[in-house]
């Protein structure tokens, strides 16, 4: 297929050469490959075909088309929640990456709304794991986005999310706190772990149990900070691992085999789901101090949770 991009330039690309700006955009393209882009008017500046390495100024609309482009299958099927005059909340699916990845740059969330929504200059106020589904918040324009995203504690008022566990919590409610870090030695590098105080970012989550399901559990995890995979991280400390978790959960065999491309069919099996089962299912926002708080419920779950769940009532 032919897939089109698309960019407004920010302050950090003003005055830098449309070249320079294009390298990171798809990395394995070669310098060679841009520049016969170039040439061939396959790159387009403000809407006009632009043949020369012009330096760029801050808001011009860039656009340029790869032909033949191909990348791994994900799930695009998102969906608008919620929307004022300048933010959106967006329904992401699970195993969508929000952004430019090593493995897909045409389907991302962000792109895909450039695409597809009424918004082409649509900008990220914060991230989702590639395999958390739920709602993530949107700038509709570049200035919408550096107008929230500096306030985005003012703006985001609670983050609520639900999770599928294993094990049955002794507790009904706990509001767990510890600081979290990632460990020189640890195997996986990206992991987060407890470590002692002082010695990280403190990190606190408001845990509430759902539903037991003899031997798992649907919970609802309240964040009250924003540290890299804290729930998943909180979870796995304290006993209750997410079903599907790659890292966190099987003390992170699945992920650890696939670095080494040594995964079987039944370590997938043993993850139960194809993804891990968490999403982000409430906010609360307050674009204005003057306005009332609006709360944004996502219950978008994907097939895989929706196929967990049942398989675990008709158990009960």
């Amino acid at each position: 297929m032919d897939a089109a991009f698309s960019f407004t330039v920010t302050q950090q690309q003003h005055q830098l050469s449309l070249l320079d700006c294009l390298a990171p955009c798809i990395p394995y393209l070669t310098a060679m490959q841009w520049q016969g882009l170039l040439e061939d008017g396959n790159i387009f500046l403000d809407g006009q075909v632009c043949l020369e390495n012009c330096v760029l100024i801050q808001g011009q609309q860039v656009r340029y088309t790869i032909a033949d482009y191909e990348e791994a299958p994900v799930d695009t099927h998102w969906q608008l929640l919620w929307h004022n005059h300048d933010i959106a909340a967006i329904h992401k699916p699970a195993n969508l990456p929000v952004s430019r990845t090593t493995r897909n740059v045409y389907n991302t969330l962000i792109q895909l709304l450039r695409r597809e929504s009424p918004w082409p200059d649509a900008h990220l106020l914060h991230r989702l794991d590639l395999e958390t589904s739920g709602i993530i918040l949107i700038g509709q324009n570049n200035a919408a986005a550096s107008r929230h995203q500096p306030a985005l504690g003012a703006l985001l008022k609670r983050k609520i999310y639900h999770a599928v566990v294993h094990g049955e919590p002794t507790w009904q409610t706990l509001e767990y706190q510890c600081d979290l870090n990632t460990l020189k030695d640890s195997a996986i590098r990206c992991k987060m772990h407890v470590v002692s105080d002082g010695l990280g970012k403190t990190s606190t989550t408001e845990f509430t149990v759902l539903k037991r399901f003899n031997g798992f559990t649907l919970v609802q995890c309240e964040l009250f900070s924003g540290r890299k995979h804290q729930i998943r991280a909180h979870l796995s400390a304290m006993g209750h691992p997410i079903v599907g978790d790659k890292i966190y959960a099987n003390d992170g065999e699945y992920y650890l085999k696939r670095l080494e491309d040594r995964v079987t069919q039944a370590d997938t099996d043993k993850l139960l789901t194809p993804h891990h089962l968490l999403h982000a299912f409430e906010v609360h926002i307050q674009t204005q101090a003057t306005e009332p708080v609006q709360a944004i419920k996502d219950e978008y779950y994907s097939a895989a949770w929706q196929d967990f769940i049942k398989v675990l009532e008709t158990k009960l």
